[in-house]
């Protein structure tokens, strides 16, 4: 976890952007658990404005330079479609970010903390869980939506800013060698787990394999689909614009789309203990898939729509063999509240797993008819 920086520190690094009037206050801001990020307001000649400044965790993203040339390509990208359209507001519709005064995106401290600053956007919320069909289909129709604009993105193949990141395949090498060492010494108490995982052990190099046969194409995704990487409208609630873009990277639509599955039709949250009340709810899926496929079927081609509903199974299951791993492992990658969060997290993942199986030929048909 990287430390809080004051007051003075956060002054002197906002001096680092030629920014214009002059700072009047400055304070933490939202609610994310990955970088710093703190709320910037400036009073101007033309009145108050206001920017984001975060504190990239170079823990995670090791190459911030490459991060923020990502970012800037696709952002690019995004406004000369959006004004190609026109499209009104698009500096509510895009992230815009502003270079330091030595020119570079990303500003490092004499600490070695890296910086990058982005307009706040005004008149916009997020929120953490959706709550309704209705809010479902917003976000799925946002994200492709998203998917749909970076489809013809020039320039070639964006880094990867956290390689192999929705490499299943991978993931399972990664979950069998945690069971092998098993460093905590708590592998025969979960062996029920474990085995439910090397059962489904087939699943897991299903995209992997699609993907390098070229039956399933490589697309710029996003990679974080929730619901509050969405800022929405104040007064409308539409689904302004996308944020939180560290992890767009070359992907598969299918891992947003299954990763919303994942997080968004669940009946519960993916670290409740009673399993009685984790299960897929098929009215947010049903959802889900016709927001989604509203704009994403003009761009799909058909494998990719034929493993809509698989997809979300098996992010599902990646999630789930990343938290057993972890617990396997000692505890040593997540943030955990309790010894046996990792366990209960993994727990509800697998029991998310079968309900998704109790409801895979049901969800395939629901993508199917709405594809047509």
């Amino acid at each position: 976890m990287q430390d809080k920086i004051s007051a003075p520190s956060l002054e002197e690094i906002a001096a680092a952007f030629d920014l214009p009037g002059a700072l009047s206050s400055g304070a933490p801001f939202g609610s994310g658990h990955i970088n710093d990020t703190y709320r910037l307001d400036y009073t101007t000649g033309e009145g108050p404005r206001s920017f984001v400044l975060q504190r990239i965790n170079t823990a995670i993203f090791k190459d911030p330079d490459r991060l923020m040339e990502n970012i800037l390509r696709v952002t690019r990208h995004q406004r000369t479609k959006l004004q190609e359209n026109g499209a009104g507001e698009t500096h509510r519709r895009v992230l815009e970010f502003f270079p330091a005064r030595d020119g570079r995106f990303c500003h490092v401290d004499p600490k070695g903390g890296c910086w990058r600053l982005s307009l706040l956007v005004e008149g916009t919320h997020t929120c953490d869980i959706i709550e309704s069909p209705e809010q479902a289909f917003l976000t799925a129709a946002a994200f492709a939506r998203f998917q749909q604009t970076l489809v013809d993105l020039p320039g070639g193949r964006l880094h990867e800013t956290i390689p192999n990141f929705h490499n299943t395949a991978l993931r399972f090498a990664d979950f069998e060698k945690a069971v092998r060492e098993d460093r905590a010494g708590r592998a025969a108490a979960v062996a029920t787990e474990i085995d439910f995982a090397l059962q489904r052990r087939h699943i897991a190099p299903v995209l992997v394999d699609l993907m390098r046969k070229g039956a399933v194409p490589e697309r710029v995704t996003h990679n974080d689909t929730k619901l509050n990487n969405i800022l929405l409208d104040d007064a409308s609630g539409e689904a302004l614009c996308i944020i939180d873009l560290d992890t767009v990277m070359p992907g598969s639509a299918l891992y947003d789309f299954g990763d919303m599955v994942r997080s968004s039709a669940c009946t519960a949250a993916e670290d409740e203990a009673d399993l009685t009340l984790v299960g897929v709810e098929m009215s947010m899926f049903e959802a889900l898939a016709r927001g989604y496929l509203s704009v994403a079927r003009v761009f799909l081609n058909p494998a990719e729509i034929q493993h809509l509903a698989f997809s979300g199974k098996l992010i599902t299951f990646e999630q789930g063999i990343r938290f057993l791993g972890d617990y396997l492992n000692g505890d040593s990658y997540y943030k955990i509240k309790y010894p046996e969060h990792n366990l209960v997290r993994a727990r509800n993942q697998f029991r998310l797993v079968a309900s998704i199986e109790e409801h895979e030929a049901e969800m395939a048909a629901v993508v199917d008819e709405i594809a047509g």
